[in-house]
């Protein structure tokens, strides 16, 4: 028998059904309308999707891959029920132990599930590296001996498409099923363009750490906007980007190819940082910002809609992976739920149709 999971204003690929969702054996059952005028206030999502977050609370998967599931304990409260944990440009023997730690990984089952590792690095521009660490910067035949694969925990690689070798590694990793995006990138135009031909579909954090905007070479973020098949990431805290960017970008990638990410980094939560994790030389290295918040962030920015805004962080990056289980309430999908209040705040998690771990108090009011 199937258990109404969650009732209010749901969203579905169909648009916004005031129901409620019905869940049996971990996935949705039905979206079943009812009275509106029993309807709590609410909007009932799909579980968001991180697609770049690196830590929280103290915990950073790079340096202690084995902490992710304490990591994945927490996204909850913030609406997260799937995620990828990041890894940035580090030592070959610790980006080689985060992959065999998480791949093999056990996270209780009412946690954000961790979905494969996103190796941001070490194939990337020094000039673009940002807080990366130089002396660990690999070039693409250095990396290529590792055989990175979607089946071995590698769900994501960011790399610089202009690097000697970058588009033969880019081939590579696709056709191991790894989603490969462009980023800290000094591409030409020309050089960009090639990386999204040799099998790139995805950028990362869009307009950071890559060469600006030129009119005669629009450069990367020319490409992406330009092009209606590539996807991009946006860290919406409003510090990384400035509000008339997240505006520009909205405008020309709509709800469809904006995936909002936090690439939050193991500050966030403890006090630090309020205004993005910067370093030694001011510059910024992750941020605090948690994936609701960027939600609220984008609503308030452009004027978006509540359902296409919610389609950044459940929809899309959920088809960025190429998964159609979850981002999505309809019958057969994955139970998992996050439930807004009317401020866009969370209220209620479940995951496989559970509450969820590390989420907020359930309200019934």
């Amino acid at each position: 028998m199937a258990d109404v999971l969650a009732r209010g204003r749901v969203l579905t690929p169909d648009g916004v059904v005031v129901g409620e969702v019905l869940g049996a054996g971990g996935v949705v059952v039905e979206v079943r309308p009812i009275d509106p005028a029993v309807a709590p206030d609410r909007w009932v999502c799909p579980g968001f999707v991180d697609l770049q977050i690196n830590g929280s609370h103290g915990v950073d998967v790079g340096t202690a891959p084995g902490r992710t599931a304490e990591l994945a304990a927490r996204l909850p409260a913030e609406g997260v029920t799937a995620f990828l944990p990041t890894v940035i440009t580090g030592p070959d023997a610790a980006r080689a132990d985060a992959i065999a730690t998480v791949s093999s990984l056990a996270v209780p089952a009412d946690a954000a599930a961790p979905l494969g590792l996103h190796l941001e690095g070490p194939v990337l521009a020094a000039t673009r590296r940002g807080a990366h660490p130089a002396e660990h910067l690999r070039d693409p035949a250095a990396v290529a001996g590792e055989r990175w694969a979607r089946a071995g925990g590698v769900a994501m690689a960011t790399l610089a498409p202009e690097l000697p070798g970058a588009l033969e590694l880019i081939a590579e990793l696709t056709a191991a099923g790894v989603v490969v995006a462009l980023g800290h990138t000094d591409a030409t135009t020309d050089e960009f363009q090639a990386g999204l031909d040799a099998g790139a579909t995805h950028v990362t954090h869009l307009f950071n750490a890559m060469r600006p905007f030129g009119h005669r070479d629009p450069g990367p973020i020319g490409v992406t906007l330009a092009d209606d098949t590539v996807t991009a990431g946006l860290i919406c805290d409003l510090v990384h980007v400035a509000p008339v960017a997240v505006r520009m970008a909205w405008r020309a990638l709509g709800p469809d190819r904006l995936a909002l990410v936090t690439d939050a980094v193991s500050a966030r939560g403890t006090g630090a940082f309020p205004d993005g994790v910067r370093t030694a030389t001011g510059g910024l290295a992750g941020s605090t910002l948690t994936l609701d918040a960027a939600v609220r962030n984008l609503v308030a920015t452009t004027g978006a809609s509540v359902p296409d805004a919610i389609r950044t962080v459940t929809a899309t990056p959920a088809a960025v992976l190429g998964l159609s289980d979850r981002g999505r309430l309809v019958p057969g999908a994955r139970a998992d739920l996050t439930v807004l209040d009317h401020e866009l705040r969370v209220v209620e998690v479940r995951v496989g149709g559970e509450p969820a771990s590390g989420g907020p108090p359930r309200r019934t009011r």
